[in-house]
């Protein structure tokens, strides 16, 4: 049975979250200060898991935090407070909070708050003097540091908890979100969890290719097929075949091209441009894209049998701006890849800094966040990466004002200023204008920028 300790001053509050935890099947003490959790904790060493309030009569619930710390006791650490401010959540996870929750507290999303926690095992405490250096807080080797992590947020649960629902079936699943929120990745954890695990995965950009090749890239072509044929290609379905094909930015496929897909997963063969067999394949189908399929099956420019085709299920990818403090998490990790990548040695963001990324609204979502943390590492003057190191670094390629293309009046202007801060690098650039790269040419085609 996990043993929790609660730290609230509010008698009445604690007295009601002791009861009901305990229904739900937890041994629960309660103190009301943060001497008395320290005396509580120096005697009985074995709590699983610290649910305190922010705002105590003697201390805050961070200074208990840091004492913990300094004492070798890694308990999942879980902060709770009435002003629910962003600093305080900045504060919480850097100071090492595993979680925070604002009050009025659900009691749904805190009974899931606590699995989560105790569900993640905390580091073996290693001997460390009793006030550490500030060195102490210096990055993790690279080995130890993840090319992603997943989130704590409520957001963040749920879409991972459909991904694992999902993922040991055969069924099609069709991921839509805006740029940059992590499309591929959720397709590679289908793929990972799926029995097709030990099979390929395959990523194909469908908003990358010409029409003219689009049959080639699928299906592939044998030698001497055109001009140019210098030898044979494999097409992606046969890359993929026993795994998974991913079709990234699939709404960008041309009508003719839709009917070649289809007729593949129909028939669940291909045959080779200029070949004279086909080849059976067995793949299991994820798509994405930034854009409304169903409007377009409306308006006729998408396929409908096609739609329902890679539609058996649909992942709804959240924003960044509605993960709440994982923002925090995913800046941690992408400072360390910037550390890894070239050569600093820089620990995180200092308040300010963070207080602005959590206040900004990051239209371009993970993808904008890792590539501002990359330039502030860079040009970090300390250990911390400050507000004036993270403004410089937001602009000119991320300004105050995003660069969303929703205005036409000024749209072109906004195109210009993301080509001069790109260098002219178009993916770049749609990156920075939050649409795919297929759209920004389209635009650019309108406005005679070619």
């Amino acid at each position: 049975m996990p043993h929790i300790l609660i730290v609230e001053d509010d008698l009445t509050f604690a007295t009601m979250m002791q009861t009901w935890l305990r229904k739900k099947g937890f041994d629960v003490d309660r103190v009301s200060s943060v001497s008395a959790a320290a005396r509580q904790l120096t005697d009985t060493p074995n709590f699983d898991l610290i649910l305190s309030d922010l705002r105590l009569p003697d201390h805050d619930g961070l200074f208990l935090l840091e004492w913990m710390r300094k004492h070798n006791l890694r308990i999942p650490f879980i902060v709770m407070t009435s002003y629910a401010e962003v600093q305080n959540a900045v504060l919480a996870m850097k100071t090492g909070a595993s979680d925070y929750i604002a009050k009025p507290v659900q009691p749904d999303i805190l009974l899931q708050k606590i699995r989560d926690a105790l569900s993640t095992p905390e580091p073996a405490p290693t001997p460390q003097p009793a006030t550490p250096a500030p060195e102490a807080k210096a990055q993790e080797p690279t080995a130890d540091v993840p090319r992603y992590i997943e989130g704590k947020s409520e957001a963040s649960r749920q879409l991972y908890e459909y991904v694992g629902l999902v993922a040991p079936t055969p069924m099609s699943v069709l991921i839509l979100g805006a740029s940059g929120t992590g499309k591929e990745y959720v397709a590679r954890r289908i793929h990972e969890l799926s029995p097709r695990r030990d099979k390929p995965f395959f990523a194909l950009d469908c908003g990358a290719i010409p029409k003219e090749v689009a049959a080639s890239e699928f299906f592939g072509y044998v030698k001497g097929t055109f001009t140019g044929a210098t030898t044979d290609k494999t097409g992606a379905f046969v890359e993929a075949n026993g795994g998974t094909l991913f079709l990234d930015e699939v709404g960008n496929l041309s009508y003719d091209v839709q009917v070649q897909l289809l007729r593949a997963l129909q028939e669940r063969k291909v045959r080779p441009l200029g070949g004279a067999h086909e080849i059976d394949v067995d793949i299991r189908l994820v798509c994405a894209t930034n854009g409304d399929l169903a409007s377009l099956v409306a308006d006729g420019q998408f396929r409908e049998d096609l739609y329902h085709r890679i539609n058996e299920f649909t992942i709804y990818m959240p924003e960044l701006k509605d993960r709440g403090t994982d923002i925090f998490l995913f800046a941690d990790l992408f400072i360390k890849h910037a550390n890894a990548d070239l050569g600093r040695d820089v620990i995180g963001l200092d308040d300010k800094a963070s207080e602005r990324i959590a206040s900004y609204a990051w239209p371009g979502n993970l993808r904008e966040l890792n590539n501002v943390m990359r330039r502030a590492t860079l040009l970090a003057k300390g250990k911390h990466i400050g507000l004036s190191d993270l403004e410089r670094s937001m602009a000119p390629s991320t300004p105050t004002e995003p660069l969303a293309l929703h205005d036409e009046l000024t749209e072109q202007q906004r195109i210009e200023a993301a080509l001069r801060a790109t260098g002219g690098n178009k993916s770049k650039a749609a990156q920075l204008l939050a649409v795919d790269r297929k759209t920004l040419y389209n635009k650019m085609k309108r406005y005679g920028m070619d």
